[in-house]
């Protein structure tokens, strides 16, 4: 299956280190090898790169491990075909608009019979399971509110009946973001990590790489990663419990 990464923060900052480690698991350390794709927030802004060849020989990722781009809400993901060909339309992260935000959306596992009557605003370009799921997600979100953005109180156990609903068709981990909040659902795996004072250094799995974050941040500064599998191995992850939807803002664990 896919892989995911996520990283919520309280001040923009880039992505580089973890991206290098999992760029890796694009077709060197592992087989993900059928496309890839990262979403930066910034402001009310949303840049994402797609690529469908394997992330480790893709012109466009090592563009993103080289270019420093800051943003406090980042999702990306990168591909093992199950559903849908190996195509641009078919890689993650999809975005579209709601509430007059964007929202982007990355899904790691796989919906099986999963034909849902999709009549509203959101229609799937591709052929992938986890689009249909994106877009049977926000639709149902707009109809339950269809006056505008709710708060995050109103919003979170309507997300969690939906995720349910979902569940029921097989294995869904995902990430998802408004710019404001990262949620994360985890159905078989997914682990976070979140890096505040004081910091350390930090050695990737996938690369031969440490980065001396106390080089790098200040003592506010707080940054949570979310990751199918652990990226680094001298420090200690949290596996997120299956059936679990966690909400992460500022850095923080909110829910």
């Amino acid at each position: 299956m896919c892989q995911l990464l996520g990283m919520n923060c309280n001040v923009p900052t880039d992505i580089c280190f973890s991206f290098e480690g999992f760029c890796a698991r694009g077709g060197k350390t592992d087989e993900h090898r059928d496309g890839w794709g990262i979403a930066f927030f910034e402001d009310l802004g949303c840049r994402i790169f797609l690529d469908d060849n394997p992330s480790i020989e893709s012109p466009v990722a090592q563009l993103v491990k080289q270019y420093p781009i800051k943003s406090k809400n980042v999702i990306a993901h990168i591909r093992k075909a199950t559903h849908g060909k190996i195509g641009l339309e078919n890689c993650h992260p999809f975005q579209r608009e709601l509430w007059g935000n964007y929202w982007v959306f990355a899904h790691n596992g796989n919906l099986d019979n999963f034909e849902p009557t999709l009549t509203g605003l959101y229609q799937p370009v591709g052929t992938t399971d986890s689009e249909k799921a994106f877009c049977f997600l926000l639709e149902s979100l707009r109809q339950h509110f269809p006056d505008g953005k709710p708060t995050l109180e109103q919003l979170y156990p309507i997300l969690q009946n939906v995720t349910d609903s979902l569940s029921k068709y097989g294995i869904f981990n995902y990430l998802l973001s408004n710019g404001e909040y990262l949620f994360a659902h985890c159905s078989t795996k997914l682990h976070y990590i979140i890096r505040q004072a004081p910091f350390a250094p930090a050695h990737l799995i996938d690369e031969d790489v440490t980065v001396d974050f106390r080089a790098l941040t200040t003592n506010d500064d707080r940054v949570a990663i979310i990751a199918t599998l652990p990226l680094t191995d001298n420090e200690i992850w949290t596996p997120i419990k299956e059936g679990e939807l966690l909400v992460f803002q500022d850095g923080k664990l909110l829910l």
